[in-house]
């Protein structure tokens, strides 16, 4: 009798769910739509592709990546917010620029706590603070040094107003009392190349896109923007040792739409944090400095929110607003 209360009682949840049990057992019975809101090239697309690989394998389904870059990334995420809450529309962005978003523009045409669902986290690395090596600054102190004795004319390069590497220079800006100059640039490639070229002093910079100038030495590295060194640069210091709390990373996020069945959702947390530990996907995250975050995927929704929180001060801070 008992056990077929359980049943019953596991069907009901089901069924409230939203979620047949013939679907949960056949999921997924066709192709899934990886939509991606950058352009191909990136870091975000690059980690995109491994995990699309590692899930096709594991799913037994083609996961066909679907580029749609545009509004800061709010284009794609908008068409995911709008999907069927099927599992078979997923997304791959960076959790900053979706955390920027929320309080960013004056109006999104969806909720970005309701409308996207956070399943896992597969990537994270940090940012680097470089300088360009004419300069000849040495030190996270000795920059902002020099960027205070000359208020409105340090320019500090960014890929795109509103984005991860735009808003951590305007917090380092806030915090150190630089009056910065901000140049921004179609792209991280394009800001990293204007660094070197010398039309900017400073680039907050994802660290796979900056290591091969710095050990080229067309880069100076001053900082790492994770909580404490790291073994890739252990004799460069962590922003947060000059100053305090400084924790920004390029954390890629794999998402669905907003709604999403709760066994979907965590049977697609499952296969993800599966697929990180693919050989694979292993190389490609120590390609691009980065590692998956061992959270659950209630601990990486609360991170979602708190990214929200944080990211939202320093847009109001910098007083910043997009129509």
């Amino acid at each position: 009798m008992k056990s077929i209360q359980a049943a019953g009682l596991a069907l009901a949840t089901l069924c409230v769910s939203g979620v047949s049990p013939v679907l949960a057992q056949d999921y997924p019975s066709r192709p899934i739509r990886m939509v991606i809101p950058w352009p191909p090239g990136g870091v975000t697309d690059v980690i995109a592709r491994g995990l699309a690989a590692a899930l096709s394998e594991s799913l037994g389904q083609p996961v066909v990546l679907d580029n749609r870059p545009g509004a800061a990334g709010t284009l794609g995420v908008g068409m995911v917010a709008k999907a069927a809450a099927d599992g078979y529309t997923l997304m791959m962005s960076d959790v900053p620029s979706h955390a920027i978003s929320a309080t960013l523009y004056k109006s999104l045409p969806y909720d970005p706590m309701k409308d996207i669902e956070p399943l896992a986290l597969p990537s994270r690395s940090p940012l680097v603070l470089v300088v360009n090596p004419k300069l000849g600054i040495k030190s996270i102190p000795q920059l902002i040094e020099y960027a205070k004795a000359r208020p409105g004319q340090f320019a500090f390069a960014s890929s795109g107003p509103g984005s991860i590497t735009h808003l951590t220079a305007e917090r380092f800006n806030r915090d150190t009392g630089v009056k910065g100059l901000h140049v921004p640039y179609k792209g991280g490639g394009p800001a990293t190349a204007a660094l070197v070229g010398g039309e900017a002093g400073m680039y907050f910079a994802c660290i796979s896109a900056a290591i091969p100038h710095i050990k080229a030495g067309r880069l100076t590295l001053l900082g790492i923007t994770s909580p404490k060194r790291t073994s890739l640069y252990p004799d460069t210091p962590a922003v947060a040792e000059v100053i305090p709390n400084f924790e920004m990373g390029c954390n890629t996020g794999f998402f669905a739409p907003g709604g999403t069945p709760q066994p979907l959702v965590q049977r697609l947390h499952a296969e993800a944090m599966k697929a990180v530990e693919t050989p694979r996907m292993k190389a490609i995250l120590a390609a691009n400095s980065a590692e998956a975050a061992p959270y659950t995927q209630a601990q990486f929704k609360q991170h979602v929110v708190q990214e929200m929180r944080d990211w939202g001060e320093v847009v109001r801070a910098a007083g910043l607003k997009v129509d």
